[in-house]
């Protein structure tokens, strides 16, 4: 084909879900001209599967993506219809934001984000090849005959590359919600080396809200006291809408045992493989066949449309399968269907072949971010997005690379674990994945990464000087509590009982129950700061002998992170490492001993034999 000339850029972005955003924002505001690819512009910022923003784990990735100077935060406190902060009977370590958002208002204020943006430019076409000069990626060429010349590429596809939607025995090429899908770059990237692997996701039906009797089930209320996921909105007031909760019976599971056989997850027809965390009611009823009842969430789709979003009813069962174990179903018995559950296969990459930048092993300039590495989740690929748009720019500023450690981010964790360990299974961020949960609150997230994002040029004036003022107040109230002494009408009014020796307000504190704004009023502190300040202090003070405990672990660790290994190492060679250990090793090319500990497959043993070689070998003292 004769392509034209479709103009030069700094940066391209190729797809505009929740990944590409974020990469596309951070290259135009980080001053490169930035190009962003889109199948369709009216599905910028889509949430195909659950109406909401955070959770479990995905919170703190959303805080992380605000501190560094991202958009997620910001969007979804313009557009939530209601929030809740999850866990909240546990520690500090795994409180997380949720969010319900209105999907047409969070995707129109994010394409008046992108549309406004100084240097983004935001044009519809699809992808379909690589332009790769000397290992070096140049540009790309477009299905209508454009090669687009830049420096550098983000990879941003989602779950659109070769997709396939799945219900029973039906089956077509489609992307989620019936656009349009990606077929032709999945062959380009493999001609390039890059190896692919074939995954599958689903979502559940969306339902008519006149069809449902809300008096039979269980009504779920956001909380009274906002809590935004942005550090710059501020205190916000909103009216809230329900949820509400409901569940499964023997009824539905029979329906379901009676059409296994149609369901292509067990028929054979899905080859891809689904997310362990995220199983469809189909997986279930057939893995946990003791559960008589599995919980359901009717969740609004917005204010201005009666859809109501099924969470915890994944399906790919023929359709009037569906809607017969649907209608076993309390306050579903006359449910009607506005769109049908369905599974989605979609091809993504061995994330092991990039580099801990998100840029390719293979080609120089190629940087991926989100679905198409193999993870799940809006607040995923966002983090990813914006670390690869970082990473991208300082690859065209001849920078070097940001990288987040484990010990300084959820993002630095999710990235590491794609790419040291690969993923079998669409990859899910999970509290449990982090060694440092108490480090890496979503209360501090700021304090761990704004000064990162001023560094790289995404925090503004604004924003950083709302971080300093926090991180002053803190420290100035942290003090005072620390060198405070408690004196003995304070204790006996904040404790009920008098006190026991010499004590200050910050032990006092430490006491359950007790919180840092009842400490304060009660010393008769004036102008108290507002409750972001209040939940940090709080927490570093209560928590401060784990915390301190924590740190010190980190030191251990770095210690390995440090000892930077050589580039394309030939381990295969290496004698006193088991085989398994060598393969490993040579195909991932570690880029330190931290890293290579993290592989499957290389052993405790393994590291001590690299750690004597690397002291022998290069005369390195040990760290």
């Amino acid at each position: 084909m004769n392509y034209y000339d479709g103009g030069n850029y700094d940066l391209i972005v190729v797809g505009a879900g929740h990944a590409g955003i974020e990469a596309a924002l951070a290259g135009a505001r980080m001053g490169k001209r930035t190009l962003l690819m889109t199948l369709n512009p009216d599905s910028i910022g889509l949430m195909p599967c659950n109406p909401s923003i955070g959770g479990t784990a995905k919170g703190h990735l959303v805080r992380e993506i605000d501190a560094l100077g991202g958009q997620m935060g910001l969007s979804i406190d313009a557009t939530f219809i209601q929030i809740k902060m999850l866990n909240t009977g546990k520690g500090p370590a795994v409180h997380s934001l949720r969010a319900q958002a209105d999907k047409k208002q969070y995707q129109t204020f994010m394409k008046q984000v992108l549309e406004n943006t100084d240097l983004l430019e935001v044009r519809m076409g699809e992808i379909t090849d690589l332009c790769v000069e000397h290992g070096r990626v140049t540009g790309v060429y477009t299905a209508c005959g454009a090669k687009i010349s830049c420096g550098a590429v983000v990879l941003a596809t989602g779950v659109y590359l070769k997709s396939r939607v799945i219900i029973g025995e039906f089956s077509q090429e489609s992307g989620p919600s019936g656009l349009l899908g990606a077929n032709h770059l999945s062959g380009a990237l493999s001609r390039l080396g890059i190896t692919l692997q074939r995954f599958k996701t689903g979502t559940p039906a969306r339902v008519d809200a006149r069809s449902l009797d809300f008096s039979k089930m269980t009504p779920q209320y956001g909380d009274e006291k906002i809590i935004p996921f942005s550090f710059m909105s501020g205190q916000l007031q909103r009216k809230q809408v329900p949820c509400f909760l409901t569940y499964t019976n023997e009824k539905t599971h029979e329906i379901i045992r009676q059409n296994i056989h149609r369901s292509p997850l067990y028929s054979g027809q899905i080859k891809g493989t689904g997310p362990r965390y995220c199983p469809s009611i189909e997986d279930k009823v057939v893995k946990f066949p003791e559960r008589e009842r599995h919980q359901l969430f009717i969740e609004p789709e917005g204010l201005s449309t009666n859809e109501m979003y099924v969470q915890g009813m994944s399906s790919s069962l023929p359709e009037e399968v569906q809607i017969a174990f649907y209608r076993t179903i309390a306050g579903m018995e006359n449910v009607r269907f506005t769109r049908t559950a369905y599974a989605i296969e979609y091809d993504c990459i061995d994330p092991q072949q990039l580099k801990l930048n998100l840029e390719s092993r293979q080609i120089s300039g190629l940087f991926m971010a989100g679905q198409i590495n193999g993870s799940s989740g809006y607040e995923e690929a966002g983090a990813q997005g914006i670390v690869a748009g970082i990473n991208a720019v300082r690859y065209l500023q001849q920078q070097p690379p940001m990288i987040l450690g484990r010990d300084q981010a959820y993002a630095g964790v999710l990235i590491d674990d794609l790419v040291t360990k690969g993923t079998r299974e669409p990859y899910r961020m999970m509290t449990s994945r982090a060694e440092y949960r108490l480090l890496l609150r979503q209360d501090n997230a700021d304090a761990r990464l704004c000064q990162i994002g001023r560094e790289m040029g995404l925090v503004s004036d604004a924003r950083y000087d709302r971080f300093m003022y926090k991180q002053e107040m803190v420290h100035k109230l942290k003090d005072k509590l620390e060198q405070t002494p408690a004196k003995a009408k304070v204790t006996l009014a904040l404790t009920g009982s008098e006190p026991n020796g010499p004590q200050k307000l910050a032990d006092i504190l430490r006491r359950p129950g007790i919180s840092a704004k009842e400490v304060l009023e009660t010393v008769g502190e004036e102008d108290l700061p507002d409750e972001e300040v209040l939940e940090s202090l709080e927490t570093e003070v209560k928590y401060q002998g784990y915390i301190e405990k924590q740190r010190q672990q980190v030191e251990q660790f770095r210690a390995l992170e440090n000892r930077k290994l050589p580039k394309n190492m030939d381990y295969m060679a290496m004698q006193g490492l088991r085989i398994e250990a060598r393969q490993k090793l040579q195909a991932a090319q570690p880029e330190n001993i931290g890293q290579a500990a993290r592989i499957s497959g290389v052993s405790p043993a393994d590291i001590s034999v690299l750690l004597v070689y690397f002291e022998k070998e290069h005369m390195q003292p040990l760290a």
